[in-house]
């Protein structure tokens, strides 16, 4: 094992390619010690299954990982693979009712907590602007206007919190008004530094206190940064808003550097220096992680006080993160009922009684 890989592993979240612990991944994770794993769909065949891997790639490192899967309610909902599959932000705002919000967030953190995840990429602070846009946020949205964002993405974080699993606000700086799915290509952002103070920011700046981490996203925001570097590599964006102007010294996550928006303009190494450098913390690699090992060798060589406040950032969430609780299939499926209960009790009753999941049926990129 080289020190100087690990090192650089630090600062990393990997995907795993199936729903066991390959020999590569086990050869990686032990190579360079990555800071966690985010699980998928594709790492998900049965309840006792995903527990016994979440236990195995836990026993990989000799720190307690990061364990991340985004868990948001709706069509991004890893975990409707096994179980019924929670209601959509979009559908739980219509509903009017921040109770059924809370319930969310707190079947979401036991469910969680049930398997050994620690850490929910969730929930999602973007404003709806239009449903209908191709911008990944079907569905997903809070609210229709900041305080309405405010008001149901708070009731789910208080419901999550009381489960004892972190939560990760996203996707700075906003993909509300862009046009451009980030998974596929890079979006423009076309908004004004006032613009975004008065609209899309504001859920972030009033649950900053309330979430564990942020997300950033990937757009262009030429108003802020003209060179045109994306979000989550600029430094004008991370350091400059949340760092400086915000004062926000918490975690800090690029999205999955896999995407589109990224890989179609960089180098994996070369856009994980960059995301360190901007002021990110971890960077997502979800798709590609045979090559943790050259991002962990890019990254070892950065400067020493550059990494060192990544890593009091990184270890400061970590000493927080919820140890795993004893598995039972029973507890389980108590779970999942009253997950179908909730969705009862928020879908219309023609939507609420369709099947929710699909066995293994999933787009090779996973929508963030």
């Amino acid at each position: 094992m080289s020190d100087s890989l690990t090192e650089g592993g630090k600062f990393l979240i990997l995907g795993i390619p199936g729903p066991e612990v390959d020999p590569a991944t086990r050869e990686l994770a032990r190579a360079i010690r990555p800071s966690g794993f985010i699980l998928f769909s594709r790492n998900i065949g049965s309840p006792e299954q995903f527990r016994a891997l979440l236990d195995e790639l836990r026993a990989l490192l000799p720190f307690r990982p990061f364990l991340a899967v985004d868990q948001e309610g709706g069509r991004v909902s890893r975990l409707r693979q096994i179980g019924n599959e929670p209601p959509s932000a979009r559908h739980l705002r219509e509903r009017g009712d921040p109770s059924l919000v809370r319930r969310h967030g707190s079947l979401t953190g036991q469910l969680l907590r049930l398997f050994g995840l620690n850490w929910n990429l969730a929930p999602v602070l973007d404003i709806e602007i239009d449903n209908d846009a191709d911008n990944s946020l079907r569905d997903r949205c809070y609210g229709r206007t900041p305080d309405e964002v405010v008001r149901f993405a708070s009731a789910f974080l208080e419901g999550m919190r009381a489960e004892g699993i972190l939560s990760c606000g996203k996707h700075f700086p906003g993909y509300s008004f862009v046009r451009v799915d980030p998974h596929e290509a890079l979006p423009s952002l076309e908004r004004t530094p006032l613009q975004l103070d008065a609209e899309e920011w504001i859920p972030f700046r009033r649950l900053l206190p309330a979430c564990d981490s942020l997300m950033v996203g990937h757009v262009r925001c030429p108003s802020i940064d003209p060179s045109g570097t994306p979000s989550s590599l600029s430094p004008a964006l991370v350091k400059g808003i949340l760092r400086e102007r915000w004062c926000y010294s918490g975690l800090v996550v690029t999205d999955d550097l896999d995407m589109g928006a990224i890989a179609n303009r960089y180098a994996l190494p070369e856009a994980a220096e960059l995301a360190l450098r901007a002021g990110n913390d971890l960077v997502l690699i979800c798709h590609r992680p045979h090559l943790g090992w050259e991002v962990a060798e890019r990254l070892a060589r950065l400067p020493a006080t550059l990494r060192s406040a990544a890593e009091r950032r990184i270890e400061a969430v970590r000493n927080r993160l919820a140890d795993p609780i004893p598995f039972s299939l029973e507890r389980f499926v108590a779970i999942d009922v009253r997950i179908g209960r909730l969705r009862a009790d928020t879908l219309p009753p023609e939507q609420a009684s369709l099947p929710t999941h699909d066995g293994a049926k999933r787009s090779p990129v996973e929508t963030f």
